[in-house]
């Protein structure tokens, strides 16, 4: 832009610097921000210092005599100039943009002050250009950080708070106003101290809350980690660190975040782990802690406690005949009613389908047994399902602590030991732990995991008892017997002791094949070598249901190449009771193979005598407790003639077994049994043994 018409008729001459504006240039030089003296009656520069030349981008020196419009050509600099050629336009102070010669540009904030020097009426301006670049540049910079920030802030799903190291409010987000319920009206005010004051009086525990603040206030450089709970039921996590810049605290940053429903999910996650999803009673876990927990009281003298075992009693019955969905209400409702009956403190459990506990603080064996029978009393309520109403019972195992021992484990197998009692006395009602019935359980364990490791090891043997026919004295067949030695058990141990706990643990059918296939082999040798010996083989009843019983014994008797007339197959008479139909089709599928059947151990089961006549029987074994009798007692005397009668009338042989004297054999020879067994002729033999009698009864029968 060019300079007005009048300005341009003024020469370099016209703008010599008068003594006193000669006076002005080293105080100009002398100045720190761009300056420049400028001639009032001609609007040319008399004097500028470095710091001019410099912003401007000019020469050094080149700036005198110049236009002053010509530097700052803005319209307000115009005007101002043009106004001056003609009086005073007074003071201007205000903000604008320097254009260097380079084409760049400055933000400055310029100065105009006119001034008096030499004569009156000669007139002068100074001006004064402040670069304001730098600081305009770091203000946007600034600006564009903060605007940033505050996106940042928004953008978190964290409530944010940041502070000076004084705790004065800096910048805030949303979510933080959120979470505290900040009103409008707080927000607008920015007043630091009203903010603070609505944060302490939505905190529960508001001293602490103080005290915690106080503490990251004067400790700038620790970094902390606060729950908060609110008034209103919000659970606020806090984190606070350091804001730091170049090394040092400048503040802090206060990170909120809502831990309700993550908390809310955690508790129920709790609760789902420790509380049955049916009846919202304890689970086995959480009643091993409230076990645990009450063993450690008992410890430090807080008393004894009980745990009761409760069982439904033929429930798997109802749960078949109702269906599911309504045996599941019938489980809600013996919740309910356990809940009732229960003192404060007492607490009931699920643990299995239709198994419940309930532990009994403060309990002695007479408190104890009160619970029971509130218990008994509360599950025999009339219970209704729909239309249908019927009697519920259950039976309680009871064991006490610490009498019967400390812990969950201990305690449950005590009073499931006691339950099954109860359940052997009738179902409907009580039992409670007796430690000698405790010390014969563990007995049973250790037999079980002997007998497991002896049959593992070979270590079982089968010795052989004579039958005996009782008119000629000849041994015309034997019974195979298992025998067990074992050291730990003291030596020798009875059939009467090993044998239950076989049938107990299962352990049975494993040894009855053994026996079975032993035994067949042994027959199998004496075939072979031309002695034709009946063995009689003991089954026990799980053994003989096992599927495919049949099928086996036919491929053992093929495998040992055994005439099947050669085995015999004991079973006993309660087994004969136990599905009727398919025993006897398993019966019938045995004797169609030929193998020889025979009832042991008869007179102590209640054979229906219809159904006996179908069984496809060879012999009737009379049982030990008859014999021991004989002949003097009339009762077993007459028990004995009468089952003598049946097999004579049923068209099967007799043998008594467990004859061990004279009297007795002579009583059974008159009433015409065909056979015995016992110590009057011989024990159960081992193999080489029972063969060398064999011989020797056949050499005398043939003498």
């Amino acid at each position: 832009m060019g300079a007005p018409d009048h300005l341009l008729k003024l020469t370099a001459e016209d703008a010599l610097p008068s003594p006193a504006a000669s006076a002005w240039a080293p105080l100009i030089d002398s100045l720190p921000d761009a300056a420049w003296l400028v001639d009032g009656p001609t609007a040319l520069v008399l004097a500028a210092n470095r710091a001019a030349h410099e912003l401007l981008g000019s020469p050094p020196g080149s700036l005198v005599g110049q236009p002053a419009e010509s530097l700052l050509m803005l319209p307000e600099d115009m005007a101002y100039w043009s106004e001056a050629l003609h009086g005073n336009p007074g003071p201007q102070c205000s903000e604008t943009t320097v254009y260097r010669q380079d084409g760049q540009h400055r933000r400055v904030r310029r100065s105009i002050q006119p001034l008096v020097l030499g004569q009156p009426g000669q007139a002068y301006f100074m001006v004064v250009l402040n670069d304001l670049t730098e600081r305009v540049e770091t203000q946007e910079r600034l600006e564009q950080a903060m605007s940033e920030l505050q996106s940042t802030l928004e953008s978190t799903a964290d409530g944010l708070l940041v502070t000076d190291l004084k705790g004065h409010i800096r910048a805030f987000n949303r979510r933080f106003a959120e979470l505290w319920s900040l009103p409008q009206t707080l927000l607008q005010q920015r007043d630091d101290l009203a903010v603070h004051a609505w944060l302490r009086a939505q905190v529960l525990e508001a001293e602490a809350y103080d005290g915690r603040l106080r503490e990251l206030i004067n400790a700038t450089r620790m970094s902390a980690v606060d729950r908060l709970q609110l008034r209103s039921g919000v659970l606020l996590e806090r984190c606070a660190n350091p804001l730091w810049h170049n090394g040092q605290p400048l503040g802090r940053v206060y990170a909120f975040r809502d831990l309700s429903e993550r908390e809310a999910t955690q508790q129920r996650i709790t609760e789902l782990s420790q509380t049955d999803p049916l009846t919202g009673l304890c689970n086995r876990t959480q009643l091993a802690s409230l076990v645990a927990r009450a063993t450690q009281q008992s410890l430090r003298g807080a008393g004894g406690y009980a745990l009761m075992l409760v069982d439904l009693d033929r429930f798997s019955t109802l749960n078949e005949s109702l269906g599911v969905s309504s045996a599941d209400l019938v489980l809600l409702e013996v919740a309910r009613r356990l809940r009732q009956c229960l003192r404060q403190g007492d607490v009931a459990a699920r643990i299995g389908g239709d198994q419940f506990a309930v532990l009994i603080h403060d309990a002695d064996m007479p408190s104890a047994e009160t619970a029971a029978k509130r218990v008994l009393e509360a599950v025999s309520a009339t219970t209704q399902v729909g239309s249908l109403s019927f009697t519920l019972t259950c039976s309680i195992g009871v064991a006490v602590s610490p009498l019967h021992g400390r812990g969950l484990d201990e305690l449950l197998a005590g009073a499931d030991e006691a339950m099954r009692r109860a359940k052997q006395a009738g179902r409907a009602t009580w039992r409670m732990h007796t430690l000698r019935r405790a010390t014969d359980a563990r007995v049973s364990i250790r037999m079980d995991h002997a007998m497991r490791q002896a049959l593992a090891n070979n270590r079982f043997r089968v010795c052989y008892q004579p039958q005996v026919d009782i008119a000629s004295g000849a041994v015309v067949g034997a019974e195979a017997l298992l025998r067990w030695n074992d050291p730990d058990f003291g030596g020798e141990v009875s059939p009467a002791r090993f044998i239950p706990v076989a049938e107990d643990s299962g352990l049975i059918i494993a040894l009855g094949d053994w026996v079975l296939r032993q035994t067949l082999r042994q027959a199998a040798l004496w075939h072979a070598a031309g002695l034709e010996i009946p063995v009689a083989v003991n089954v026990s009843a799980l053994q003989f249901h096992q599927p495919g019983f049949s099928e086996q014994v036919a491929n053992d008797l093929r495998h040992c190449k055994l005439p099947p007339s050669l085995l015999e197959l004991e079973v006993t008479e309660s087994l004969l009771l136990r599905d009727a139909d398919d025993t006897l089709a398993r019966l019938q599928s045995l004797a169609a193979l030929g193998v020889r059947l025979s009832i042991d151990d008869f007179g102590t089961g209640y054979s229906n005598l219809a159904y006996l006549k179908r069984l496809p029987l060879t012999q009737l074994k009379i049982d030990r407790s008859f014999i021991m009798g004989l002949p003097g007692d009339t009762q077993d005397a007459g028990i004995v003639t009468a089952i003598l009668q049946l097999a004579r009338a049923l068209g099967i042989e007799a043998i008594a077994e467990g004859v061990e004297k004279i009297e007795q054999h002579q009583f059974l020879k008159t009433a015409g049994c065909e056979r015995f067994q016992g110590f009057l002729f011989a024990p159960a033999l081992e193999a080489p043994r029972f063969e060398a009698r064999w011989r020797t009864s056949r050499l005398v029968r043939a003498a």
